[in-house]
C-alpha cells in the first residue's frame, strides 16, 4: 500500500487561494498597462511635453517676435540713431571752437563705444556688435572731421597727412572687423573705406586703394564662405569707382567726369577681373551655379556699364582701344570660367559683355557703312566661340544681333554696295559651322541653322536685285539658285537644294508678277527662256534620280 498524501490545512488553503487571485489582478492590471500607455513609467521618467496647438504655438511666436523686436530690433535702432546724431555733431561748424577739439571729442565716444562692446561681449553679443559698428563709424567720422572742409579744419584733405590718417582708419577698421569674423562688420568697413577713396585725390592714390580693397573683400569673402557679402562687395566696388569718377560733384563741383586720368578705366577692368577671380576661385565643394551666375550678371552689368558711361563721356577718343582691352578681359573670363567650372550662364555673361566691347570698339573704328562688314565678320567670330563654348544660349543671341544688323544696315544705308552680299555669306557660313559642329552644341532641332539658312534666302536676292540692273534681276536669281544646287551635290545636303527650289520659285514669280511691263523686252524673253530652261532640267534631274532609286 502507497502512503496517503499529507492533508492541507483549510487555513493554508484558503491563503493560497488568496494569494492567486492576487497575482491574477496584478497580471491583468499590467496588461492593461502596456495596452494603454507606460503610466507607470512616468514616475521614473518624465514624459516630454506634447506640442502646442496651432494658436498656442502662434501666440508663443507672436510672443517671441515682441521680445526679439522690443529687445534687438529697438537696440539695434537706438545704436544707430545715437550714431546719426553723433556723427550729425561731428559735421556742425562750431565756430569759435579749436578745429582739434571735435575730432578729439569723437575720439572720446569711441573709446567708450569700443569699451562698452568689449564689456557686453558675451552677455549681450547682438548689442555688442552693433556698438562696436557704431565704434568704427565714429572713428571714421573723427578721422574725416580732421580734414573734410565742413568748417575749420585742421587738415587740407589732399594733403599727404590726411590721406595717411584716413588710410590708417580704414586699415584698423578692417583689422578689427577680420578679427571678429563679422560679414556685416566687415561691410562697414569696406563701406568706410569706399567713401574715403571717393574722396581723395590723386587719381593714382584712389585707385590703387580701390584695388586694394576690392581684392582684400573678394579674399575675405572667399575664405569666410559669405556670398552675399561677395555680390555686395562687387556692387559696392563699382559704385565707389562712380563716386570717384564723379568726385569734383561730391567735393562741391560741378556734374562732370574725371577727365584726367585716361588710364582709369583700365583699373576698372583690374577690378572686374578681381571680383570674377573670387567667385572663379572657390573650392569644388562651394561650387554653387546659381550663384556664380548672378555674380556674373552683377559683375558684368555693373562693371562694363560704368566702364561704357566713363569712357563715352570722359575719353571718347581712346574709345577704341578701352574696349578692345575689355573685350580680351571678359572674353578671357569666359574662357576661364568655361575651363574649370562648365558654368553656361557665367560663360555667357561674360563672353556677350566681350562682344558687346568689341562692337563698341568696331563702331568707333569703322564709319558706315564699312562697318557692318567687320560687324559681319564678328558675327562669324561668335559663333565660331560659341561652339568652342558649347553655348546655345550664345548662339541665339549673336542671331537676334544679327538680325538686327541687317535691318539696321538695310534702314541706314542710302545706296547698296555689296555689303548685303557680305551679309548673305555670313548667314551660309554661320549655318554651315552649326551643322559642322552641331554634336558640340547638342543641337537637338535644326532650328537656327534653318534661321541662318532662311535669312540667307532673303538677304541674298535683296543684294543682288541691288546691285545689278533690273532688267537682269531674274537672271542673277536663278544663277543663286544654281549656286544652292552645286553646294547641296558638294555638302550632300538637302537643305540647300531646298533652297535652291525656293529662289527659282521666287525668280517665276517676280518674272510673272512684277517684271512684266517694266524690264526691257529682250531682257524678259532671256530671262523667260533661261528660267524654263532652268526649271525643265532640274525636274529631269529628279526624274532621273527617282528612277535609279526605283532601280535599287
Amino acid at each position: 500500500m502507497s502512503d496517503p498524501q499529507p492533508s492541507i490545512p483549510s487555513d493554508l488553503a484558503a491563503r493560497l487561494a488568496a494569494i492567486e487571485q492576487r497575482l491574477a489582478r496584478l497580471e491583468t492590471s499590467l496588461a492593461g498597462v502596456a495596452s494603454s500607455a507606460p503610466i507607470a513609467l512616468s514616475a521614473v521618467t518624465p514624459i516630454p511635453p506634447e506640442p502646442a496647438p496651432l494658436a498656442a504655438a502662434a501666440a508663443v511666436t507672436e510672443e517671441e517676435l515682441e521680445f526679439e523686436v522690443g529687445q534687438n530690433w529697438f537696440a539695434l535702432a537706438g545704436v544707430a540713431v545715437l550714431t546719426l546724431g553723433a556723427a550729425s555733431l561731428l559735421t556742425l561748424p562750431l565756430v569759435g571752437v579749436a578745429p582739434v577739439v571735435p575730432p578729439l571729442a569723437g575720439l572720446g565716444m569711441v573709446a567708450v563705444l569700443f569699451a562698452v562692446s568689449h564689456w557686453w561681449r558675451r552677455s549681450l553679443v547682438v548689442l555688442s556688435s552693433a556698438v562696436r559698428g557704431a565704434a568704427m563709424a565714429l572713428l571714421f567720422g573723427s578721422a574725416l572731421r580732421l580734414c573734410f572742409p565742413v568748417a575749420n579744419a585742421l587738415l587740407d584733405i589732399d594733403s599727404w597727412a590726411a590721406r595717411l590718417i584716413l588710410a590708417l582708419v580704414v586699415a584698423a577698421n578692417l583689422v578689427i572687423a577680420h578679427r571678429r569674423r563679422s560679414p556685416w562688420l566687415t561691410g562697414l568697413a569696406l563701406a568706410l573705406g569706399a567713401l574715403a577713396v571717393s574722396l581723395v585725390t590723386p587719381a593714382w592714390w584712389a585707385l590703387a586703394g580701390l584695388v586694394g580693397l576690392g581684392a582684400w573683400a573678394s579674399q575675405v569673402s572667399l575664405k569666410g564662405k559669405w556670398p552675399a557679402l561677395a555680390l555686395a562687395v562687387v556692387a559696392g566696388g563699382f559704385v565707389a569707382y562712380l563716386a570717384w569718377a564723379l568726385g569734383p560733384m561730391l567735393r562741391g563741383g560741378g556734374w562732370h567726369f574725371v577727365k584726367t586720368a585716361s588710364w582709369a578705366p583700365m583699373i576698372e577692368l583690374m577690378l572686374v577681373m578681381i571680383f570674377a577671380a573670387g567667385a572663379w576661385l572657390r573650392r569644388s565643394e562651394e561650387h554653387d551655379a546659381a550663384w556664380e551666375t548672378a555674380h556674373a550678371l552683377v559683375n558684368c552689368a555693373l562693371g562694363y556699364g560704368i566702364f561704357l558711361v566713363h569712357t563715352l563721356a570722359a575719353f571718347p577718343a581712346n574709345l577704341a582701344v578701352d574696349h578692345g582691352a575689355a573685350f580680351v578681359v571678359f572674353l578671357g573670363l569666359a574662357a576661364a570660367f568655361w575651363l574649370r567650372w562648365q558654368s553656361p550662364g557665367a560663360t555667357f555673361l561674360y563672353a556677350m559683355t566681350g562682344y558687346g566691347a568689341l562692337s563698341i570698339a568696331i563702331l568707333k573704328l569703322a564709319d558706315a557703312p564699312a562697318v557692318f562688314v567687320w560687324l559681319s565678320l564678328q558675327s562669324v567670330l561668335v559663333v565660331a566661340t560659341a561652339i568652342w563654348f558649347r553655348s546655345r544660349l550664345i548662339v541665339v543671341a549673336n542671331f537676334f544681333i544679327y538680325v538686327a544688323m541687317v535691318l539696321a544696315y538695310v534702314v541706314l544705308a542710302k545706296s547698296e554696295t555689296g555689303i548685303s552680299v557680305g551679309f548673305g555669306v555670313v548667314a551660309l557660313v554661320s549655318a554651315r559651322i552649326l551643322n559642322w559642329q552641331k554634336s558640340r552644341l547638342d543641337l537637338k532641332t535644326e532650328l537656327m541653322r534653318n534661321a541662318y539658312l532662311v535669312s540667307a534666302f532673303f538677304v541674298l536676292p535683296y543684294a543682288l536685285y541691288h546691285l545689278v540692273p533690273v532688267s537682269y534681276a531674274a537672271l542673277t536669281w536663278v544663277g543663286l539658285a544654281a549656286c544652292y544646287y552645286a553646294m547641296s551635290v558638294w555638302g550632300r545636303n538637302q537643305k540647300y537644294r531646298w533652297m535652291g527650289h525656293a529662289t527659282l520659285g521666287l525668280t517665276t514669280i517676280y518674272l510673272v508678277v512684277v517684271s512684266l511691263g517694266r524690264s526691257d523686252p529682250g531682257n524678259r524673253v532671256v530671262s523667260f527662256l533661261v528660267l524654263g530652261a532652268v526649271l525643265l532640267i532640274v525636274s529631269l534631274s529628279f526624274t532621273r534620280a527617282r528612277r535609279k532609286k526605283e532601280q535599287h
